[in-house]
C-alpha cells in the first residue's frame, strides 16, 4: 500500500511543479502531494509495528535504519521551508 500512496505523492510532487512553473493555481497539487506524503509514512509506520507484532526482527532490522537515516534527513528541513 506504502508503495501506491508514494507513487502518488511523487506524481502529484510533479504536477505541483508543473503547476507552479507554469503560472497556474497549484495549490490543489500542493495539498495532494503533502497529503499522500503524509498517507505513506504512516502505512509505512503501520508496516512496521505489523512486523513488531509478529516479531519480525529481521524486517526490522533492514528497514528500520535506512527510514531513520531518511527522515532525519529529510524532516528538518520541512520546517525551515516558510
Amino acid at each position: 500500500m506504502w508503495v501506491i500512496l508514494g507513487v502518488i505523492a511523487i506524481v502529484a510532487t510533479f504536477i505541483n511543479l508543473y503547476l507552479y512553473k507554469a503560472g497556474k493555481d497549484y495549490k490543489l497539487a500542493m495539498a495532494m502531494g503533502l497529503s499522500f506524503t503524509a498517507l505513506t509514512l504512516c502505512a509505512e509506520y503501520s508496516l512496521v509495528s505489523v512486523w513488531v507484532a509478529v516479531e519480525d526482527w529481521a524486517a526490522l532490522m533492514d528497514v528500520v535504519p535506512g527510514m531513520e537515516r531518511a527522515l532525519s534527513t529529510i524532516v528538518p528541513y520541512c520546517g525551515s521551508m516558510k
